[in-house]
């Protein structure tokens, strides 16, 4: 909005030439959802409160730490939200296809998980809606999302999946990247749902991811930079960055009322909308390998519920005391502050290596 309003008086205030730029937006946005989450955090955790009484329930099969947090409320990934499109709103350019993409899926997914969440909360179990229901309307979404993503770039591009390390690997995938978009948007979207188990564990990582696709995106939508580092460029792209600052922002906002002892929790409504988010970037701007390295944690956590779930079907046996695998060694006897910083630690290693990507090839 401030681009439209803003930028056309550039040659009579040089000041306004900033909204010109990308990385200007970018900042702002981060700045703009930080504040939004301050302001309205407080706000909306005693309104959750007030609407939930017992807060989110706790499994009781869970490790016994988290019988302490009965009466915490769910559902902040609400302040994520609003904070995060409001933002984006803002600063991005409203004329670029790209973001309006990225913001329906993301508040699509968000209010899928506002959905499970009130179910839960109203029947007071652990369950929600029923997962197939979920999926299917995931899928619905994250299916009209990539048809508009290929009709925007409107090259062989836009359908083939890109490979890290190699300068001109592609494999054309055709009317199959559909599917295979699909279904990566869906799965980073309930990768980071799996994730979300422990006070600010899929927080920092997410944020993490959004600070490397907000630099990915800029650096591919830049003709000039994609040509240099040898990427696919992806014209408009670029404006990613600034949902991505917007994204960083909201992110650090909500872990302030999130870091242990949380006083919230983001609940589905928070972990689906940042998971698809992601996910819908990577496909955008054809990184959808490199997701799965810089997001490496979320896939490490997926991979430990299906080895757990396929084990125990199989041979009765379970491979690990308790899956997704950070409650695993809360079952061990780490501490919950010790396994948060820990996979903090390693999902920046993971982004750091995702990055390496730009420059090796």
């Amino acid at each position: 909005m401030l681009y439209h309003l803003l930028s056309p008086f550039a040659h009579d205030f040089i000041l306004f030439n900033l909204f010109r730029y990308i990385t200007f937006r970018t900042g702002g946005a981060l700045l703009t959802s930080l504040i939004i989450c301050f302001v309205l955090g407080p706000r909306i955790i005693r309104w959750l409160r007030a609407k939930q009484g017992e807060g989110q329930p706790i499994r009781t099969d869970g490790p016994e730490t988290h019988l302490k947090k009965k009466g915490t409320p769910t559902m902040g990934g609400l302040m994520i939200l609003i904070a995060a499109v409001s933002s984006t709103l803002l600063w991005v350019d409203m004329a670029n296809a790209y973001s309006w993409v990225v913001l329906f899926v993301t508040i699509g997914f968000g209010l899928v998980g506002f959905a499970d969440d009130y179910q839960k909360l109203t029947k007071r179990n652990v369950r929600g809606v029923p997962g197939k229901v979920r999926l299917a309307i995931q899928f619905v979404i994250a299916l009209a999302a990539t048809i508009t993503i290929i009709r925007i770039g409107g090259t062989e591009q836009a359908t083939a999946l890109a490979f890290p390390f190699f300068k001109d690997m592609t494999l054309q995938l055709g009317a199959l990247f559909v599917l295979f978009a699909a279904f990566v948007i869906v799965g980073a979207s309930n990768a980071v749902n799996l994730t979300d188990g422990l006070d600010g564990l899929a927080t920092v990582p997410v944020l993490i991811v959004a600070l490397c696709f907000g630099l990915i995106s800029y650096l591919v939508g830049n003709m000039m930079f994609a040509n240099y580092l040898q990427l696919h460029h992806v014209p408009g792209a670029g404006e990613l960055a600034v949902f991505c600052g917007a994204l960083v922002g909201a992110c650090l906002g909500f872990l302030w009322y999130n870091a242990p002892p949380a006083q919230v929790f983001m609940g589905d409504t928070g972990s689906l909308a940042l998971g698809s988010a992601i996910g819908s970037i990577a496909v955008i701007i054809k990184h959808e390998i490199v997701l799965a390295i810089i997001g490496g944690l979320f896939v490490v956590e997926t991979l430990s519920v299906i080895i757990q779930v396929a084990s125990f079907k199989l041979t009765g046996k379970r491979v690990f005391r308790m899956a997704p695998l950070h409650h695993h060694f809360e079952k061990l006897g780490w501490s919950e502050p010790t396994v948060v910083i820990r996979f903090w630690i390693i999902a920046c290693v993971l982004a750091l290596i995702g990055l390496s990507t730009l420059k090796l090839r």
